[in-house]
């Protein structure tokens, strides 16, 4: 598994860096600060060389050009991406090797049409997701459908529930008031807020969460249980009959949450 740092950027990233023991070499994912990456470069005496990105937002691709011109990187990314500085383009169902780890490439549209994700296979599995899924919370549908980012959740609940997973957005306390909007007897939902107010009260990251934890408070994972779906309809005011209508309105409930 990879050695995983927080390197916070503007109000609410993480951009994840990514060593392995014994090597002064690191990869970042989603990079929108360059100073951010060079401080913490600087101050851990470690060498960039290779750049992860998930999708072409501009908070996390904003600081890729700086590092390019400052180190010699490798830039992996989403083949079919409106950014530009991608070096090397990734499709669904391929793999790269970082630091002699093997990470699996799964194309999970639905924020963005370019959005995939990075996910390291093993003993200690970890998932770097971008804006997919969050900490009790899915990505905003800005580009693709509730059909495309319903696929990427039924990919993310089949990872092995001790996937430790890596977003990108510290959204962990808002979206889990949500979450016990829509499921208010669940107590799954109630420790996760006391245990991430209380790393927020501490200074420290909320993040990362794992598989099972989410697939017990987060709604956007649990959209065949009866509560999210009863929760669903009573917005909705009518039925709703299948999973993807079910997410898709948990999702609209959350934009005006």
């Amino acid at each position: 598994m990879f050695n995983v740092m927080p390197i916070p950027a503007f109000n609410d990233n993480y951009i994840w860096a990514l060593t392995v023991p014994g090597s002064d070499k690191v990869a970042v994912v989603d990079p929108g600060d360059a100073e951010a990456v060079s401080r913490f470069l600087n101050e851990n005496n470690l060498q960039l060389t290779t750049i992860l990105i998930t999708h072409h937002h501009h908070d996390h691709t904003g600081g890729v050009a700086q590092l390019c011109a400052e180190h010699s990187v490798t830039v992996y990314g989403p083949a079919n991406s409106p950014f530009e500085g991608i070096t090397h383009k990734l499709r669904d169902g391929e793999q790269i090797n970082l630091m002699g780890l093997t990470l699996n490439i799964r194309e999970v549209p639905g924020h963005t049409l370019d959005h995939i994700s990075y996910y390291l296979p093993g003993d200690e599995p970890q998932l770097f997701c971008g804006d997919t899924l969050f900490l009790a919370g899915c990505g905003r549908l800005f580009e693709g459908s509730a059909e495309q980012m319903h696929r990427a959740m039924e990919y993310f609940k089949h990872l092995p529930d001790s996937t430790q997973v890596y977003c990108t957005h510290e959204y962990s306390l808002a979206n889990l008031a949500f979450a016990a909007a829509v499921e208010p007897t669940n107590n799954h939902i109630k420790e996760a807020i006391q245990h991430c107010t209380q790393l927020r009260q501490s200074g420290q990251p909320t993040l990362p969460t794992d598989i099972a934890t989410e697939k017990q408070i987060n709604p956007f994972l649990r959209y065949s249980e009866a509560p999210i779906r009863q929760s669903a309809e009573q917005f909705a005011g009518k039925p709703l009959t299948s999973e993807v209508a079910i997410f898709a309105m948990i999702r609209e409930w959350k934009n005006q949450f």
